[in-house]
């Protein structure tokens, strides 16, 4: 017989190993280029001589400083997220979904996808503008237009295809820098080390502003990451050479541009970089090559993250086709012709300078996020995050703190409209139910946030922040629903709530016993009840509630109150009542409804309260009437107490003590003192209560009685013809007058 290796996973169980990409993109040309095409871009060559003027050497050097310190932090966080799991196509938004779940990475995704669409318009008209600036020939709408033709086509032939026509830009930059170097100065100059001193500069935080976009390029590799052989290698890789280099460059280029121009013409000429480099021309193939780069880099990047919220679900139905790819690279090419479809829009439109702020907005949310992301999963320290690169979860927060300063620092009103924009879009996400095949961090924060919870509840009895944490024992929902109604109004989805029901014993496996239990979760979801549930097995319901009472809760949080349904067999009265003790003397206040199942209550706009003061079962069922009152359902109701006495004196002297105690209250009750007049209480009740929609009255501690079971039954029979009466036995050691009256 041969022999096999033990394999510890089943075939059930077995893991799912993705290979990397056969032929696909390495880290130089698949993160590095078009990461470092990106971050030398249009402002180095236009405006850095405008910031060095207006900040000076030393100034211009802290200003790069803290520029790429937040872009290195936010660096570090992709680098965690990237090498703990296999990013798959979607680059940004697929690190975020995977970590904060389908809602947040959509809401930042669909933004990130128009914000690409629409960059490569801008990066393509104002490819356009320099050259007609050197062409003045040429109309610069068909120069952008034909422009956007040619990055798609580029896009639409392949990811490598871009790729090798970035090396080319690369080489036209590289050209540009070299002869910048060896360039001479064009005036005899003082080094600046603080900024112009004989006219007004800018302040720093403004030219801070202006720079800082020009350091956001390392999420153009990241787009590319299901084009990539090996994501969980490259994109750390890649995008730490690319803000390496990126800071080498713009920490040397201040030093140049210091010594070869005084800071007021620095400041005048956006082209100073032509004038002093010593083949001019190579600053124009350098601004071109900078523009095309960027362009290319958010043609690549825009479909694919289209694509990838097409095949997560997050996009409608109707618009799943994008979710297609195409060859062997898996090439997106529906949602690159989308995007040069919003690309073309936008340049025939003209002028893009109204919305660029937004997009930059959009491109720092997406950083913001990913920091998020990144410092949740490490300060979570869950079993299942175990990336290679280790970063403290105070790096990644503090990226995520100056991606939002910087945001404000460049355009408030653009930062609001964008995190308005990704709010609407999370809760358009949140209302459609998403669903995702696999967890996210959002369960580890709030099982964290429980865990503190619960270690620092100290489940003293404390009247001040006092709720009803309530246990409905409905048997099945849906023939007693009523229970669950008033359970849900009472709590106003703040107290806690527990659905429970008894299985019998015989008949029902653990495997039925959990369905049940998840289809009464999908049957309270579904009609907006937001409730915990518990299924549990017994021989009979009375067994059943016992135990579960005595045994359901978690450390100090137990619920205090348990809701019941009257039993109509008379047979049972006897076990029902010994329950009812039971749950007594284990100190959870008892809440019996007596109501018919095709009983209405009406119109809801009347509560009567059998009230005999604020002690125990008054206290009780004030506030729970308050509660009542103050829910959705109930708002209209008018809360009356009711009160019998044997004279008008005796009437008299309750109004004049019990008014001034209602006002202090302040819960908009009204007194109705009933003179008796020789008639009995069931006689008065009758005939005071028949309106109400429901009737409040107090049960009798089930140790003042010496027969219990014979006093609730003549109860019973006594409210049998009345509207739906809820009986209240005070049993949890509470001072509910306390809640009452400060």
């Amino acid at each position: 017989m041969a022999s096999s290796s033990w394999n510890p996973l089943s075939s059930s169980e077995e893991q799912e190993v993705v290979p990397g990409k056969q032929g696909g993109l390495g880290t130089f040309g698949g993160v590095f280029t078009p990461s470092i095409l990106t971050i030398l871009g249009v402002i180095m060559y236009l405006r850095y001589g405008w910031v060095v003027g207006n900040v000076g050497l030393l100034g211009a050097l802290l200003v790069v400083t803290l520029s790429t310190g937040i872009t290195l932090l936010t660096a570090f966080s992709i680098a965690s997220i990237a090498t703990d799991q296999r990013v798959r196509i979607g680059g940004a938004y697929y690190m975020i979904s995977r970590s904060l779940g389908l809602e947040t990475g959509g809401a930042v995704g669909i933004p990130l996808f128009f914000a690409l669409a629409l960059s490569v318009a801008l990066y393509t008209v104002g490819f356009a503008e320099s050259v007609v600036s050197v062409f003045p020939g040429l109309n610069q709408r068909v120069v952008g237009l034909v422009t956007t033709l040619g990055v798609a086509a580029i896009a639409l032939v392949s990811a490598k295809a871009a790729i090798r026509a970035q090396y080319v830009i690369m080489a036209a930059i590289g050209v540009s820098l070299i002869s910048l170097y060896f360039g001479s100065p064009v005036e005899p100059s003082d080094i600046e080390m603080w900024g112009a001193r004989d006219r007004l500069s800018e302040p720093f935080w403004v030219v801070f502003a202006v720079f800082f976009p020009a350091v956001t390029g390392i999420m153009a590799g990241v787009n590319l990451s299901g084009d990539l052989k090996d994501p969980g290698k490259s994109i750390p890789t890649g995008t730490f050479a690319a803000v390496g280099v990126g800071y080498l460059i713009y920490m040397t280029l201040p030093l140049v541009l210091a010594t070869r121009a005084d800071a007021a013409t620095l400041i005048e000429d956006p082209l100073i970089m032509r004038r002093i480099a010593f083949w001019g021309d190579a600053i124009l193939l350098g601004v071109w090559g900078a523009t095309l780069s960027s362009a290319v880099g958010s043609i690549l990047g825009a479909p694919r993250v289209m694509q990838a919220l097409a095949r997560d679900g997050v996009l409608p139905r109707w618009l799943r086709w994008l979710g297609h790819g195409s060859g062997e690279e898996d090439t997106p090419r529906y949602g690159t012709l989308l995007t040069m479809g919003i690309a073309l829009l936008a340049v025939g439109l003209g002028d893009l300078n109204a919305i660029a702020p937004v997009l930059t907005m959009f491109f720092l949310t997406t950083y913001c996020v990913l920091n998020v992301a990144a410092g949740i999963e490490t300060a979570l320290n869950s079993p299942s995050f175990r990336p290679t690169f280790k970063v403290h979860w105070s790096f990644s927060l503090l990226g995520a703190a100056g991606c939002l300063a910087v945001m404000f620092l460049i355009n408030a009103t653009a930062t609001v409209i964008a995190m308005v924009a990704v709010s609407a879009i999370f809760a358009w996400l949140k209302r459609r139910g998403l669903q995702a095949a696999w967890g996210d961090v959002r369960q580890g924060l709030w099982m964290a946030a429980v865990r503190a919870g619960l270690m620092r509840y100290s489940g003293r009895p404390d009247p001040k922040n006092w709720r009803p944490h309530i246990l409905v024992l409905t048997g099945a929902p849906t023939s007693r629903w009523h229970l669950i109604d008033l359970a849900s109004s009472w709590t106003h989805n703040r107290a806690l709530m527990t659905v429970a029901t008894v299985l019998p014993d015989e008949g029902f496996s653990l495997e039925r016993q959990q369905n049940m239990q998840n289809l009464i979760k999908e049957y309270l979801a579904e009609r907006g009840v937001q409730s915990l549930v518990r299924t549990i097995r017994a021989e009979n319901p009375f067994e059943g509630s016992e135990r579960l009472v005595e045994a359901y809760g978690l450390g100090e949080l137990a619920p205090n109150t348990v809701l019941l349904g009257d039993t109509r067999d008379p047979a049972h009265h006897e076990r029902y009542c010994a329950m009812i003790r039971r749950l007594y003397h284990a100190g959870r206040n008892v809440i019996i409804v007596q109501q018919e199942e095709d009983q209405d209550l009406g119109s809801r706009k009347r509560i009567d309260v059998w009230w005999g003061g604020l002690k125990g079962n008054g206290g009780l069922m004030k506030i729970m009437a308050y509660l009542l009152q103050t829910s959705l359902r109930w708002q209209e109701a008018q809360v009356v107490l009711k009160m019998m006495v044997e004279t008008e004196a005796a009437a008299e002297d309750a109004y004049s003590n019990i008014n001034p105690i209602l006002q202090r209250m302040r819960t908009g009750a009204e007194l109705d003192v009933i003179v008796s007049r020789g008639r009995s209480f069931e006689e008065v009740l009758h005939t005071s209560s028949r309106d109400a929609n429901l009737i409040f009255m107090g049960l009798a501690a089930p140790d003042e009685t010496d027969h219990f079971t014979a006093y609730y039954e003549a109860l019973r029979a006594k409210t049998e013809d009345l509207p739906p009466t809820v009986f209240f036995l005070a049993a949890e050691p509470m001072a509910f007058e306390e809640m009452l009256i400060d």
